[in-house]
C-alpha cells in the first residue's frame, strides 16, 4: 500500500501519510520522547503506510503525548481510529490508518524489538526542528 494519491489526501482534507508521520515524530520529539524511528511498511504490509515507534521516559509522559497526538490528529483531520494500551502506558498503540505509531517504555521497546521484525522497511529519515513554541 503506497501513499494515498493527492485526490485522496484532498478529499479526506488530511495531510499526506509521510508528512503525517513527520509532524508526529516531531511532536513527540518535542514531548521528550526519543529513540523515534519511522519505517515506511506500505511496500511490505497491507496494514498502513508508515510505522512510527518511540520511548518515552515515564508512564504519564507517554500517555500525556498519546492524548496530544489524538488531539492533534482531529484538528488535522487525521483523527485516530483506534487507540490500544493508553490505560497502562507501558506500550501505547494509535492506528491513525495510514500512520501506526507505538509509544513504548524503554523496556518493552527492548523486549519487543519491532524495529527487527520490520526490519526490511526502508527508514524515513528525518530531523527534529526547532521545539516550537508552545512545546513547554
Amino acid at each position: 500500500m503506497a501513499d494515498k494519491t493527492n485526490n485522496e489526501a484532498e478529499q479526506k482534507d488530511t495531510i499526506a501519510p509521510k508528512e503525517w508521520a513527520l509532524e508526529i515524530a516531531q511532536l513527540i520529539s518535542d514531548r521528550h520522547g526519543y529513540d523515534i524511528v519511522i519505517l515506511q511498511v506500505g511496500e511490505i504490509s497491507p496494514i498502513t503506510d508508515y510505522l512510527l515507534i518511540a520511548t518515552g521516559t515515564s508512564d504519564r509522559q507517554l500517555v500525556s503525548v498519546a492524548d496530544e497526538l489524538q488531539r492533534l490528529g482531529k484538528k488535522k483531520g487525521n483523527k485516530v481510529w483506534k487507540v490500544a494500551g493508553q490505560d497502562s502506558g507501558d506500550w501505547v498503540v494509535l492506528d491513525f490508518v495510514d500512520v501506526v505509531v507505538h509509544l513504548f517504555s524503554e523496556d518493552l521497546r527492548r523486549y519487543y524489538d519491532l524495529e527487527l521484525i520490520w526490519g526490511e522497511a526502508p527508514r524515513v529519515e528525518w530531523e527534529r526542528d526547532e521545539p516550537a513554541e508552545n512545546a513547554r
